[in-house]
């Protein structure tokens, strides 16, 4: 029995290259649905043109909105399998079929395009674009105990059980690592496999500021892995700086009882690690109890 392929396009201000995008995808797909992300341009109206199925935000919503989007309406056509790739032109259709065999042999249920797989295919990134996908990658394979090389790749494939329970809530550049993060918690197979990524002067590269999207990523991951390990990302430097903030008062104690006199750098030092420990605890203590509670109401 075929499988029910889609591919989705998240698109912000593509209409230079949303048209050749789409046409190279519909020759690997049942159907190419492009999520135009409050373009102000034409990038809507040339999808529609094309044929491709649109769903259109009033406004900029952020990457992680249109993925999200894309998720949903996937859904709703009971796709066996979504391909994602961005509207942009980095990513070849061509290599589609490639991306989508895992999942279609039941091998998998996410697949990763990575730009790392394959020496040759990194060495076409920028030394800085590679340092930086990289240390993200790093991060997030810390906090999921993956072992992708490429966190960051937007060439993927999910099946449909992984479109099913997938739960995301990322709005931004951060829903790619969300995804492996959440992915490994529910226990779906990931792989990876070569995928080429152009960064010729013929694409137009990432709008956004490549530092205000590694620091948006990076705080992304940070905030996932807390809502993940309260006990151990705050808890454990909460009791730490209980601990100095006691001995900074022990300390205090033993100089008034020897000159006399309260070293006020030493009483402050003592407040601010108190402060910091209660904070700390408090916090990790009460995202556990939500952690709990909301696995108790889904069942787990």
């Amino acid at each position: 029995m075929k499988q029910h392929v889609v591919v989705g396009i998240p698109a912000f201000n593509e209409e230079r290259t949303i048209a050749k995008v789409i046409l190279r995808a519909q020759a690997h797909a049942d159907c190419v649905v492009v999520c135009d992300d409050g373009s102000s341009d034409l990038t809507g109206e040339i999808a529609r043109r094309l044929g491709a199925d649109v769903v259109r935000h009033e406004r900029n919503l952020g990457y992680g909105a249109a993925i999200k989007s894309l998720f949903r309406r996937a859904k709703e056509l009971e796709a066996d399998v979504l391909v994602t790739l961005d509207g942009d032109g980095q990513h070849d259709p061509k290599e589609i079929p490639k991306v989508v065999k895992p999942v279609l042999d039941g091998a998998v249920d996410v697949v990763v395009g990575s730009r790392f797989l394959d020496k040759h295919l990194a060495a076409t990134m920028s030394w800085y674009r590679r340092a930086g996908v990289k240390f993200i990658t790093k991060l997030a394979n810390n906090g999921s105990k993956n072992d992708v090389l490429d966190a960051q790749s937007g060439f993927r494939a999910y099946s449909r059980k992984s479109l099913e329970v997938l739960n995301l809530s990322e709005d931004g550049m951060g829903i790619s690592t969300e995804i492996l993060i959440s992915s490994r918690q529910k226990g779906l197979r990931i792989r990876e496999v070569p995928a080429s990524c152009s960064y010729g002067k013929d694409w137009k590269t990432s709008t956004q500021n490549p530092v205000k999207h590694g620091v948006g990523v990076v705080m992304s991951i940070i905030k996932l892995v807390v809502e993940d390990k309260p006990l151990q990302v705050l808890g454990i430097p909460g009791i730490i700086c209980l601990m100095a903030g006691a001995s900074f008062g022990v300390w205090l104690l033993q100089i008034y009882a020897a000159e006399h006199q309260i070293m006020t750098n030493v009483a402050l030092a003592s407040l601010a690690f108190i402060m910091m420990g209660f904070f700390c605890l408090s916090t990790a203590i009460t995202l556990y109890a939500i952690s709990r509670l909301l696995r108790k109401i889904n069942g787990k």
